[in-house]
């Protein structure tokens, strides 16, 4: 039996996949920066993600290549622009 619904951003590789999809459109600033809060505020407040599983989506898209998170944790970069990351 079952008492809570299945988050749909709980698994970090579906949470990673949707943050890449929000930053390619995104526009970005200098040297391809896209700030930290263009794909935070959409995750948290329109999708209904929780800071959990964006950190963790984070990490699985940086890991994978995907996106480049910089140090001071401001502005991410897509690494694979043309990459098809809907595919599985």
């Amino acid at each position: 039996m079952k008492h809570t619904d299945e988050r749909p951003y709980a698994d970090p590789e579906a949470a990673a996949r949707k943050l890449v999809e929000l930053a390619a459109n995104v526009e970005a600033v200098q040297d391809g920066r896209i700030y930290i809060e263009r794909i935070n505020a959409p995750f948290l407040f329109k999708l209904g993600g929780k800071g959990s599983e964006f950190g963790a989506g984070i990490k699985h898209a940086v890991e994978n290549g995907w996106l480049e998170l910089h140090e001071s944790g401001t502005y991410v970069r897509l690494l694979r622009p043309g990459a098809d990351l809907s595919a599985r």
